[in-house]
């Protein structure tokens, strides 16, 4: 999708996906060779006016990988959200971080790590990337050493693997609503 802000300054609000598989012992990570910018990276996207985080992520990672939210888990710091009456609960991010797409553009992007227990049951959407992988960290600091990969991309998959796959919780990725709140108008 385009962006939204298109003047000097502005920022978009996006969402990515790191998904782990595990084989054997090995945590495989999920990149894909992004269309526009030639490199490896995680799968993602623009939040639209009409949409959630939540139901923007379902989208991407249902057009970029063929993953349906219940074929995933999503890691959370705790299986013990808060239940409100008139809003929907999303699941928390692993981080936000603020980047640079280009010398005038920003991107400020809510990053969710998954855990998937096998491939997807879906292809990709036409018109996706068609070169998917499943890497493992070492692997993908090479492709990150050969200008095949974005360096942050790596960064954050270390971090989940050696930091939250055991510390968080493993939540089932379809508890969470992709609605909006339809029964209270501020």
């Amino acid at each position: 999708m385009p962006h939204i802000h298109t003047l000097d300054g502005q920022h978009d609000i996006t969402v990515s996906a790191y998904i782990v598989r595990m084989q054997d012992d090995e945590p495989l990570v999920l990149v894909h060779m992004h269309r526009k910018l030639g490199k490896l990276m995680q799968a993602g996207g623009h939040i639209e006016l009409a949409e959630t985080p939540w139901a923007a992520l379902a989208h991407e990672l249902a057009e970029e990988t063929g993953y349906q939210l219940n074929e995933l888990s999503v890691l959370q710091p705790t299986k013990q959200l808060p239940t409100l009456e008139h809003a929907v609960i999303h699941p928390v991010p692993l981080l936000v971080n603020t980047h640079r797409v280009n010398a005038e553009h920003y991107h400020s992007d809510l990053c969710y790590a998954f855990i998937a227990r096998a491939i997807p049951a879906r292809a990709q959407a036409e018109g996706e990337a068609d070169d998917i992988r499943w890497l493992t960290l070492p692997e993908l600091q090479c492709e990150v050493a050969s200008g095949t990969a974005l360096e942050d991309v790596y960064e954050i998959y270390t971090h989940i693997v050696t930091q939250c796959l055991e510390r968080y919780e493993w939540v089932y990725a379809d508890a969470f609503s992709i609605a909006d709140p339809v029964d209270l108008v501020f």
